[in-house]
């Protein structure tokens, strides 16, 4: 199950940027994911649900958009949708046929939580 490693990933990304954002709580974490990659979705939800608790991404919301494969034909020119195994080109029949998307494995947007200075606990001064 490659998506627990991919997951890994994101999250450790996901907790980086909330770091650095100096987040409290992460509420939304929206990806988008080729069906090319070959990602089974309920797969990396539970991924998601067994890494994220405990940690600042417990309880978030996982937004998974899954993008089908489009190819571009180089022969006669056509972009075209298909499934993971016809790749051949409606068009002309050509093979000759470039994947221009369906690949992608990426994070869109991060939603969090970010205290306001009122709510931040008081700095004591040293005397």
């Amino acid at each position: 199950m490659h998506e627990l490693g991919l997951m890994t990933g994101v999250l450790d990304a996901v907790d980086q940027a909330a770091a650095d954002a100096g987040a409290t709580k992460v509420l939304a974490i929206s990806l988008s994911v080729g069906v090319m990659t070959e990602v089974i979705e309920e797969a990396l939800e539970f991924a998601f649900e067994a890494l994220s608790e405990g940690t600042i991404c417990e309880g978030c919301e996982l937004k998974v958009n899954m993008i089908e494969p489009r190819s571009h034909c180089l022969d006669c020119g056509l972009e075209f949708e298909h499934d993971r195994f016809h790749m051949l080109c409606p068009h002309c029949g050509s093979f000759a046929t470039e994947l221009i998307a369906g690949r992608e494995m990426q994070i869109d947007s991060i939603e969090v939580d970010i205290p306001d200075d009122e709510d931040a606990p008081p700095h004591s001064e040293g005397r």
